[in-house]
């Protein structure tokens, strides 16, 4: 069973950015990823369309092997979307996409009124206009964090998820446009990081904690030096304890 999920990850990793690319659309960017289990919940994604570097960071109901199959229709949907529509808008890709994940996964009450099945993403993604020095975003929970002189501006995401809605109060999410200065740092992420059992009495990291681990890690010019700072803070706060989700950071200097 070990050997057929291993096999498993190496499959799952093929549908992730490589390296190569994402350094040739991000020159300035780093990418911690670090599942709970051997295969992940979370996936990343980009794309350049229409002079635009599209990003998203997704995190998807459960970790480990159904988190796994959740992160590839996810994949495969947001994929189809921006391969064969015009859209650009992150927020109209994700309404799109909350479509696609309720119609391939029947996320609907059947004729009794009970939910079929319950399963969503949280997800945060961003349009990147680097001739413009613009950034659209959408969120569904996971907010976006820019950092800039020292400060952490927080644009805020919807509070409902893509696919399964049940009793939110949904329209459709919302598209914000954030004009960009040189040197800013912007954050997408899963909530793993923050939920993270650690520290002396055994808590959670917390956002507010995580803000300030960013602020922090933001004046590190190098992105390698970034990424290996997130990475010690966590392990040294989790400590002996186990790893309780996927952990997915992007950071991308403009």
């Amino acid at each position: 069973m070990t050997d057929s999920i291993r096999y498993a990850k190496r499959l799952q990793e093929a549908i992730l950015p490589p390296e190569h690319l994402v350094k040739k659309l991000l020159p300035e960017s780093f990418v911690y990823f670090k599942p709970k289990d051997i295969v992940s919940g979370d996936f990343y994604w980009m794309d350049q369309k229409n002079n635009k570097v599209l990003i998203a960071a997704v995190d998807c109901t459960g970790h480990g092997v159904p988190g796994a199959f959740m992160s590839l229709v996810g994949h495969n949907i947001l994929k189809d979307i921006v391969t064969n529509t015009d859209l650009t808008a992150p927020s109209k890709i994700m309404d799109k996409m909350s479509e696609g994940v309720n119609k391939a996964l029947h996320n609907k009450s059947d004729e009794s009124g009970e939910t079929q099945t319950k399963d969503g993403m949280d997800m945060t993604m961003v349009s990147l206009d680097y001739a413009n020095m613009e950034l659209e975003f959408a969120g569904a929970f996971n907010p976006l964090y820019v950092i800039r002189n020292g400060e952490v501006l927080t644009y805020k995401a919807d509070k409902f998820p893509i696919g399964f809605q049940g009793n939110y109060n949904v329209t459709h999410f919302t598209n914000t446009l954030i004009k960009l200065e040189k040197g800013d740092m912007i954050y997408i992420f899963s909530d793993g990081y923050a939920d993270q059992f650690g520290g002396p009495r055994g808590k959670k990291f917390m956002a507010g904690h995580f803000r300030e681990l960013l602020l922090s890690v933001a004046k590190k010019s190098s992105m390698k030096a970034q990424e290996d700072m997130i990475h010690t803070a966590i392990e040294e706060w989790k400590g002996e304890l186990e790893q309780v989700d996927d952990i997915l950071i992007i950071g991308i200097r403009v």
